[in-house]
This record gives structure tokens, C-alpha cells and sequence, in this order.
């Protein structure tokens, strides 16, 4: 899979028209599992054929039980600068519920041995609206997230999907659903106490300490170009999204025939806006109203005046410096804004 993955990158090499390569972010799956000579190859054949800025972010996703410190120790010499741990809790009955691999020690050594090894941008994921009496837990598991202080927080809420575990497990009454009321209260004592602590909400997921954002993501964020490499990778260039099938073998028999085995996704006008409105929204910059009119001669308040002022008077919206931009009790419905203000 390796070889396949480095020939697809000198397939792939004019897919971003020669910009200039910012982030590089090793994710999906399971990265770690890599070594250091791995990933130092895969950089190597980046570095060949795209030109990349001198100090790159160069992030890897991890799980807590993959990084022993002779595992950090090598990623720190293999050139990674940026982890993006999947701690979840540090209550072991909680990562137990979630079926994790490691334990609230192991959770913890993974960020102390990182910093020790010289790797010092660090994110952490936590869930909330973990099934429990109260919000005790909870708090619990945000004050030790700031004992630690990372420099930048991903906070998602638990989702049960039918098809996962968790859905076998809600229809055979082993666990509860997910209460609304309880993950937006979990929901509020997460910007609070994040906000009280000196992080700042930059996307309504995530939270960093100041000048700390995931360049990565906020590029994303930001309908940047970006090139996605490997099996169910995807990729946009500005004009139209590719897929990458999803099944190894046909993945690998594709590379090995020098074909690139994607899907094109064509986005019409309306989709542009649509998928402008969806990413910057939730972030704190928010939707442009300058660029939307300009770029997609597209006028949000003009065709949107009674639905917008409405989230004005209550206080969900705000407009600054000529962007939509939500409040914090706005961010709790972000998705239903921008689906209500997509083109149809």
C-alpha cells in the first residue's frame, strides 16, 4: 500500500496546479502503525514533486496506546511537528463505554512523553454527551484537558449511527440515546470553561490557544485547495471535489495500471455557494458576504433579509466587517442555518 500511495503522489503531482504545498496531514485509518522510515519516504516523494513552504505543519493522527516514547522519539526524527491524539476521556469507564484501546494513564503519558521528545503542537479529541448522572464526569475530564494545556482542543458530541456497534447496542437497550438537552448543556460548559481558560473557539469543534489554529483544517475551512492521497481520499482543486474509491484492492490494481482510481464530483454554482455557506459558518471569521457576492454574485442578505434579521433580533448572528458571523448560542444550530440558507 505504501508504494501504491507514494506512485498516486507522482500521479497526483499537478492536481494543485504548482501552489504551494502549507500542511501536510497524515489521517485516516490508523498513520501511526507507520515508521519513521515510512513516513520519512512519503515526505521525501512530496517534497520531489510539489514545492513545500520551508516550515510545513506536518500532522499525524494517533491513538494514545501507539505512542510509546521510542514511537514518539522516531516521529519526532521522521519530521512530524503536530499530533492529533484521539484521547476521547480521561475516565477509563468512560473509554471502556467507548470501546477504546487505551486507558486514561496511557492517555496521559502520550502527551507528557510527546513533549518530552520535542513535539510540542499538540491536539487532543474529546467527546461529550457520554450517557452519565450529571455533568461531574465531564467537568472532570475538561479540568484535566487544562491541567495538560494543549495547544489546540477538538470537542465533538457522541453520534450513534444505525449501522456502527453503538446502533446494535441502542436497539438491543444496552445504552440510551443521546439526550439533546444534555449535549447541549455538556455543549455550553465546554465553551465556558474552555473560553475561561484562555482557548478560543475558531470553529464550532474546535478550540486553540492563541495562534495555535490547525492550519490544515482552517484551509479546509476555508475552501482551500487541498490533494488527498490514498484509499477514500478526497480532493478539491477550486472547481470540482475527487473521490477515491474506498476498496484497497481495486485501489492498488488502479495504481499499478498508472490510473487514478477517482470519482469526479462536478460542482454547479448553487453547489459552490452551498459548500461556502456549510464550512465558514462554523467557524469564527464566518461567511463573507463580500466574497459570496463577488466570487458567486451571490447577495446572502438581499435574498435572505427576513431570516436573517430574525437571527439578528435572537441573538444567534452577528454581522462584523461585512461577515455572517454565529454567536455561541448560534453555533449550537449551525448546520439547520446554513442548510436554511443553502440554494435549492
Amino acid at each position: 500500500m505504501l508504494l501504491a500511495i507514494s506512485k498516486e503522489i507522482v500521479l497526483q503531482k499537478n492536481y494543485l496546479a504548482g501552489d504551494i504545498i502549507e500542511t501536510i496531514y497524515f489521517g485516516g485509518g490508523t498513520p501511526s502503525l507507520l515508521s519513521s522510515e515510512e513516513l520519512t519516504r512519503l515526505l521525501e516523494t512530496i517534497y520531489v514533486h510539489f514545492e513545500v513552504t520551508p516550515s510545513p505543519e506536518i500532522t499525524l493522527e494517533a491513538n494514545p496506546d501507539d505512542l510509546s516514547f521510542d514511537k514518539l522519539t522516531s516521529l519526532s526524527g521522521a519530521n512530524i511537528n503536530r499530533l492529533s491524539i484521539g484521547i476521547q476521556s480521561f475516565d477509563d469507564n468512560h473509554l471502556t463505554y467507548l470501546n477504546r484501546a487505551h486507558n486514561s494513564q496511557e492517555a496521559l503519558s502520550s502527551i507528557e512523553d510527546a513533549r518530552k521528545v520535542g513535539i510540542d503542537n499538540i491536539s487532543i479529541d474529546l467527546i461529550y454527551a457520554i450517557p452519565s448522572d450529571g455533568h461531574g464526569l465531564w467537568r472532570k475530564d475538561l479540568a484535566q484537558t487544562i491541567a495538560l494545556k494543549p495547544a489546540h482542543i477538538s470537542s465533538y458530541c457522541l453520534t450513534i449511527e444505525s449501522s456502527t456497534a453503538f446502533g446494535n447496542w441502542l436497539k438491543r437497550g444496552k445504552i440510551k440515546s443521546i439526550n439533546d438537552e444534555y449535549a447541549a448543556q455538556q455543549f455550553e460548559i465546554l465553551l465556558s470553561t474552555l473560553k475561561d481558560h484562555g482557548y478560543e473557539q475558531y470553529e464550532v469543534s474546535n478550540f486553540c490557544l492563541p495562534s495555535h489554529y490547525s492550519k490544515h483544517n482552517s484551509n479546509y475551512w476555508r475552501q482551500e485547495k487541498y490533494l488527498g492521497v490514498g484509499p477514500s481520499a478526497h480532493s478539491y482543486n477550486g472547481i470540482d471535489r475527487q473521490f477515491n474509491i474506498s476498496h484497497n484492492k481495486k485501489y492498488l490494481d488502479a495504481i499499478n495500471k498508472n490510473i487514478i482510481p477517482s470519482t469526479l464530483d462536478q460542482l454547479g454554482h448553487k453547489d459552490h455557494i452551498n459548500e461556502y455557506l456549510l464550512t465558514t459558518l462554523r467557524t469564527k471569521w464566518g461567511t463573507s458576504l463580500d466574497k459570496l457576492q463577488h466570487t458567486y454574485d451571490h447577495d446572502l442578505l438581499g435574498l435572505n433579509e427576513v431570516y436573517i434579521n430574525d437571527l439578528l433580533k435572537r441573538d444567534l448572528a452577528k454581522i462584523e466587517n461585512s461577515a455572517l458571523i454565529l454567536t455561541d448560542q448560534g453555533k449550537l444550530f449551525a448546520d439547520k442555518i446554513a442548510s436554511d440558507l443553502f440554494l435549492m
